[in-house]
């Protein structure tokens, strides 16, 4: 054995050269790292342990299989199909679809009118930059909660009673404090497969024609006129189907009762009154959040645009806001996820959202850690895939170097 060799006894091979193996600083660290992740492990089964044991010593079944159960309770707004035998299980999803709803709509309305109040916030317009600057300041202040209240019972619940219903349209749409009842649509034949397969070819056309427009204006400088022709296939393909499909429609309006109003698509209080709450108290961050993604972007930039001919709205909208959703999406991510979250919210007022079914759920079956359980999974769930679609966008909208 080499002297060098025997330098070495004792150590690992890849220590340092006179360095005892713990003391090496990487070795120590794994050694620190796997203390700590086995203490988590035991503390995560003691925990689950001693919950195990003291359900079984008050006899509280542990699992799922209540889910199968009858439910036995009613819901004011089932999208999906929900009888009176429905169980625990599809309650718990009516919920679900519930709070996708209203997600899904206040993303919708706050992502249009955040943007429309932070760029307002930007105008030269001293009026319109006023009106856009109280909005802000004045909704974001206000906890989300109240303003539901303020939408559900000083405005909603101030609506006539069903007898003196307001008709904006009259014989058709009727509000009232129970709701906005509209008419509903039902297709006969194919007409109904004919209008969803055009909307469906429309989108694609969309798509492939969007490509086909950027590559063009990449290789020729050519600007193609994709909105228009955008709107003219959303419009033009769909209709087209639905005429091929029997022109088959029929609209059915809700009917007079002597207390209330039958039929129809019914838009119940605590809908509209959550819907509005949450789009606009969360509009007003991502207004804040659009203005600051708009100053981000170098005065260069708009300088250069109006040097080519550009008109403002050009330069805003084919120049600034590119550049700035860089810095727009990663935030603008985290209020998708809030909005998400405070529909859990809908408690208050009585919407069937998935807190508000599962603590129904819960309080008959007592199954209170399983139930919970489904709450958290749901809702990381919900978050996990938003931030995957968003980080997704982002990284498309990132700045490719050549």
């Amino acid at each position: 054995m080499a002297v060098g060799d025997e330098k070495r006894v004792g150590h690992l091979a890849d220590s340092p050269p006179g360095v005892v193996w713990y003391n090496d600083p990487k070795w120590r660290s794994l050694i620190f790292q796997a203390l700590t992740l086995l203490a988590v492990v035991a503390l995560a089964w003691s925990v689950v342990h001693n919950t195990a044991v003291n359900l079984e010593r008050r006899h509280i079944a542990q699992g799922f299989d209540f889910l199968s159960t009858t439910a036995g309770f009613d819901i004011n707004q089932t999208p999906i199909a929900y009888p009176k035998d429905a169980s625990y299980g599809r309650a718990i999803l009516v919920g679900v679809v519930n709070t996708v709803i209203v997600a899904v709509l206040g993303v919708i309305v706050a992502t249009i009118l955040g943007f429309l109040i932070g760029i307002g916030r930007l105008s030269h317009n001293a009026v319109v930059s006023a009106i856009s600057t109280a909005y802000v300041e004045t909704l974001r202040n206000i906890p989300v909660l109240l303003q539901i209240f303020f939408w559900y019972f000083a405005v909603l619940g101030l609506a006539p009673h069903p007898r003196n219903s307001m008709q904006p349209i009259p014989g058709w749409v009727f509000v009232n404090n129970r709701g906005i009842y509209l008419p509903e649509f039902r297709f006969g034949g194919h007409s109904g497969l004919g209008l969803l397969v055009g909307l469906i070819v429309a989108l694609v056309a969309i798509w492939l024609i969007d490509r086909w427009a950027r590559r063009r204006q990449r290789e020729t400088g050519l600007q193609f006129p994709l909105g228009r022709t955008a709107l003219g296939l959303i419009v033009a393909l769909p209709f087209l189907g639905f005429a091929l499909g029997g022109f088959d429609l029929t609209l059915i309006p809700a009917k007079k009762s002597t207390f209330n109003l039958t039929g129809g698509i019914e838009l119940i209080p605590s809908l509209i009154a959550l819907t509005l709450a949450l789009s606009t108290y969360t509009a007003s961050f991502i207004a804040e959040v659009v203005r600051a993604g708009i100053l981000a972007v170098a005065h260069g930039q708009t300088e250069a645009a109006r040097s080519l001919g550009l008109t403002n709205g050009q330069t805003l909208r084919l120049v600034v806001v590119p550049q700035a959703m860089r810095v727009i999406v990663p935030p603008l991510t985290n209020q998708y996820l809030n909005l998400t979250k405070n529909s859990s919210l809908a408690v208050a007022i009585g919407y069937p959202d998935l807190v508000s079914t599962g603590g129904i759920v819960l309080n008959q079956s007592g199954q209170a850690i399983e139930v919970i359980a489904i709450w958290m999974a749901i809702y990381l769930g919900t978050s996990v895939l938003t931030s995957l679609v968003m980080n997704a966008y982002n990284r498309r909208m990132a700045i490719v170097e050549r």
